[in-house]
């Protein structure tokens, strides 16, 4: 179980911002409004002749004191809140290892990716890391094979890490010395897999290859992935041609071959599925498919817990609406 928790400010009643609106009509109200003359001149020619009349400034600081009462009012009719979210969310139980094969057959180039030719470990890199982003509540491992395992990274919940250079960024040909260790690759990744406690065990194995390095053989891999409940989804990537590789030694003739017949076998003995992927959007499809067929149960459990601040602009409504009546009364009132 893994918590989220997020702070917001916020206002409960939003829509009382609207008696804002109001503030010109009282203002043009109070402007039009005024004490009317007691004694009515014939004329103000002689008045005129005094010079400028001097404007009181208490006018002013009367109106602001009213205006910025019934601001602080609105604002804690608003209700100011400051709310504090946890999330609770608990783990799916499902962990799974990715074995992608990087021997030197990878590089042959029969994908593509956004149009551009890619070879076979950048087509999977490309896909498994869409499919990583897609399992959020996953323990996900990383183990490369090619002559023999090695494991990228470690079963994990963190995203970066398994895209970064400590996960599927350092899954490379020539990692590891050549060869197609299919057997050796299934019996690393179970031994991960058994030392977890976990509801659903997954194994997706990737190659283009056959079996050709290694001491044990992928069936009594499977076997012994089978007997710690773990189940295994076979791929097998690529096309049958004659293609030329580069190796240490130079250009190298290869001809396609795929040992099918054991990829079916290995998945129908750990309660998997077999599946071919010849292009990217059919090994997309594939991946889409063990999302499918592995649905994570999520729970998720939030508690809401709001801190109140609305008497903060009330108490400043109640100075301010103070300080307007008893300047009414004593210093801002206005004698004859």
């Amino acid at each position: 179980m893994f918590y989220l928790a997020e702070t917001t400010f916020t206002f409960a009643y939003p829509w009382a911002f609207l008696l804002l609106a109001l503030l010109p009509l009282l203002a043009l109200l109070r402007s039009a409004s005024g004490n009317q003359g007691a004694v009515v001149f014939s004329s103000l020619h002689i008045l005129m002749r005094l010079g400028p009349i001097a404007r009181g400034r208490a006018g002013g600081f009367r109106l602001a004191s009213l205006f910025l009462s019934l601001i602080c009012l609105t604002c804690a009719l608003a209700r100011p809140q400051i709310v504090n979210r946890t999330e609770h969310i608990s783990e799916s139980g499902v962990e799974l290892i990715l074995a992608i094969d990087v021997s030197r057959s990878m590089q042959v180039e029969d994908f593509t990716i956004a149009n551009s030719r890619a070879n076979r470990l950048q087509a999977a890199k490309k896909v498994t890391r869409d499919f990583i982003r897609s399992r959020t509540t996953d323990r996900i491992g990383i183990l490369a094979f090619a002559g023999r395992p090695y494991l990228a990274s470690p079963l994990t919940m963190s995203k970066a890490w398994l895209e970064g250079p400590m996960g599927l960024e350092r899954v490379d040909i020539g990692m590891v010395e050549d060869g197609t260790a299919i057997g050796s690759a299934i019996a690393a990744a179970a031994k991960r897999l058994d030392r977890r406690d976990s509801k659903s065990k997954i194994i997706v194995l990737l190659t283009d290859g056959v079996n050709n390095a290694g001491k044990l053989s992928p069936l009594e891999a499977a076997k012994l992935a089978k007997t710690l409940n773990i189940r295994i989804y076979t791929i097998a990537v690529g096309t049958y041609g004659d293609y030329v590789i580069q190796t240490p030694l130079g250009p190298q003739r290869l001809r396609q071959e795929f040992d099918e017949k054991t990829l079916q076998e290995i998945a129908e003995i750990a309660d998997g599925k077999y599946f071919r992927a010849q292009d990217t959007s059919g090994l997309e499809r594939i991946f889409a498919d063990i999302d499918e067929m592995e649905k994570t149960e999520v729970i998720r459990h939030t508690r809401v817990e709001a801190d109140e601040l609305f008497y903060w602009p009330a108490f400043a409504a109640i100075i301010f609406g103070l300080l307007t009546i008893v300047g009414e009364e004593t210093f801002w009132r206005r004698y004859p």
